[in-house]
């Protein structure tokens, strides 16, 4: 039970939960082009995909990352820089559940489903993986893949990307930076020891950590405005969008005028509550 515990920590299971809601969002606003009685095979057939290749991307990132993973105390415990599984079964193990991922989008799905997944993978990959060691513009070519979820599961559902599969993308794309410059500020020292060349690690005084996390966070509020514009929602998404947009802009604000762990730690908090409270919002409230 310890090994299996260990090889479930392998996949992030905690992430792949958040990538397979974002999937689940995409997919409800590509239903209006899917069959009804294709709905929920083609539903399950999408999740089961979206977590294997989600899963096999943990893994894989992980086994890429098990060096630099020894020198930080939030990741020295995960498996592979613990020695508790093999670096080559990490890799095999990542390989198989990529690729079984990418085959069941493709045959349960459509193939611009899988070939979203497999962009998503490559991307993270040998992209943004890489460049952690050399530039802080990681953060934002590791946010190209990181909103891929909603393109996935529109996809899924539709077959097509429309403007409507791009503004979910929109969303989830200018999020992840306030969310990930807090945890780059918070985790600084460890990142600097690690090698890992985060923007607060590159310029130690953070004026420009600060600067990022208010901008994108100004930024979230019209972005968040767009279902409401392409009519994909109604009043309550929109009264919804501008109170979270505000309760997150309001910790930016903080951050800005003082870059210190705890106003960090606020931004962190009020990202991690904004998206599940937006995605209820759009899905539930009546349009």
């Amino acid at each position: 039970m310890s090994l299996f515990n260990d090889y479930v920590a392998l996949t992030k299971p905690r992430i792949t939960w958040l990538i397979l809601m974002s999937t689940a969002v995409g997919f409800y606003f590509g239903l209006p082009n899917l069959k009804p009685e294709m709905m929920h095979i083609v539903l399950l057939h999408l999740i089961v995909g979206t977590a294997l290749i989600a899963s096999g991307t943990a893994a894989l990132n992980q086994w890429w990352e098990r060096e630099s993973d020894r020198y930080m105390a939030r990741t020295a415990a995960r498996p592979l820089p613990a020695g508790k599984i093999p670096a080559t079964n990490a890799l095999v193990f990542g390989i198989v559940l990529s690729a079984l991922g990418f085959g069941e989008l493709w045959l349960g799905c459509n193939p611009l489903t899988a070939w979203l997944g497999l962009f998503t993978l490559v991307t993270y990959l040998f992209c943004y993986t890489p460049l952690k060691r050399i530039s802080p513009h990681s953060t934002t070519v590791g946010a190209i893949p990181g909103a891929m979820p909603p393109l996935i599961g529109f996809a899924a559902a539709s077959g097509v990307l429309t403007v409507e599969a791009w503004a979910l993308y929109a969303i989830l794309f200018v999020w992840q930076f306030p969310h990930f410059y807090a945890i780059a500020w918070m985790y600084r020292e460890e990142y600097g020891k690690a090698g890992i060349r985060m923007l607060p690690v590159v310029e130690p005084e953070g004026s420009s950590t600060g600067n990022r996390i208010l901008w994108t966070s100004i930024l979230m509020v019209p972005t968040s405005l767009l279902p409401s514009m392409l009519a994909m929602s109604g009043k309550v998404y929109l009264a919804t969008a501008i109170l979270m947009g505000a309760m997150l802009l309001f910790c930016a604000v903080k951050m800005f005028r003082e870059r210190s762990r705890e106003n960090a730690r606020g931004v962190l908090l009020a990202s991690v509550v904004y998206l599940p409270v937006l995605y209820a919002v759009l899905i539930f409230a009546p349009k």
